[in-house]
This record gives C-alpha cells, structure tokens and sequence, in this order.
C-alpha cells in the first residue's frame, strides 16, 4: 500500500482515555512487521492523546463535518501510510467511504458477546448494564471487522467471562477490561499480518 514503510502501518482511532490503546501501543513497541503509525481521536480533550504524545507517536484530531461530509480524512490517512485501522472505544460511526478505503482492514471491539448488545447507543457502562438486567449468566468480548452498520461486521474473535449473581456494571467492566487486554493486541497482529503489501 505505502511506500514509506516495510511495517504494516496501524492507526488507532479512540475517543477517551486510551487504555486498550496504551496496551496496543506496548504490545508493538518491538513488533518487526506491525507499527503504530497514528492515533486518532474526534475529542482534542482525549486522554489517548496524552499517550501518543508520551509514546512519540503522530495523533490527527479529526472534524465532525469533514469526517461525515467530507473525505472521511481517507486521503491524511493514506499519505501517512496507513494500512491497518484499529478502533479502540471510538465512539462515532465510521462512514461509507472510509470503509471502503479499507475494507477487511478495520477491526472494531465491543464489549459484549455480539450478535447480543451491540447497536447505536450500547457502548461502555450501557452494555454492562443491559447485560445485567437481562440476567445472563456469561458475557466478554467481540473482535469484528467494521461495516457499514454498528458492531455489525464480520466477527473475528470472541472471548466469554461469567455474569455472577452479584456482579455489577463496574465488576462487569473490570472482567470485560481483562478479557480486552488479553485478547485484542494478539487477534489485531493475526489479523494485520492478513494484509499483503503492495
């Protein structure tokens, strides 16, 4: 794709305080094949971008208007290289055109056991508490690419923790927060190492 780099070059979009994102950025620090090339966030107030900038790493804040209306800021991410997209608790529908420029190479998370609890408005707390309220006994983690509907796309990976009786969203979370640390930087190297350079 870029000539700029022998390494898949990876962009991680998040909208708060980065902490799947500071374990993805470990994870690769060494990688010979993969990069963290770019952070994005749609907040400039975001804590993740205290890590990019901790981390030495490239990080664009990017426009509602100009996302939505405009290029989807596929051109910025293609002059800087970008391969591989990562969504980590980004919270805005990515557009058509974005998906298009990158198809099967945008993974998303999700904090529960998807085709269950996903859609517009199930992020973070929300889900857990569904969760919860609809008396499941087990929830976790849905690794998925990105398609034109909300946590709709093609699932990579699941990993399942138990919902006890006196569980509670913030324990819900804190199992669930485990699971994504464990998992997500593994199943994003399995799946980038997909993509052939041209």
């Amino acid at each position: 794709m870029s000539g700029l780099s022998s390494k898949i070059q990876m962009a991680i979009f998040a909208s708060g305080t980065g902490s799947n994102a500071q374990k993805i950025i470990e994870y690769f620090n060494d990688n010979p094949q993969i990069k963290v090339g770019l952070i994005v966030s749609n907040k400039p107030e975001a804590g993740v971008l205290n890590i990019a900038k901790e981390e030495g790493i490239p990080s664009l804040v990017i426009d509602k208007e100009k996302f939505f209306k405009g290029n989807a800021y596929v051109d910025e991410l293609k002059e800087k290289g970008i391969d591989f997209i990562v969504l980590a608790g980004f919270l805005w529908k990515i557009p058509s055109l974005l998906i298009k420029a990158y198809p099967n190479r945008m993974i998303n998370i999700h904090p529960a056991l998807l085709p269950k609890y996903g859609g517009k408005g199930m992020y973070g707390s929300r889900v857990h508490e569904t969760v919860i309220s609809a008396k499941e006994k087990e929830s976790g983690i849905t690794i998925h690419y990105v398609d034109d509907l909300y946590d709709h796309g093609k699932i990579i990976f699941q990993a399942k923790c138990a919902v006890e009786e006196n569980d509670t969203p913030e324990t819900l979370a804190k199992k669930i927060h485990l699971l994504e640390h464990e998992n997500f930087s593994r199943i994003i190297e399995q799946s980038a190492k997909n993509i052939v350079k041209t």
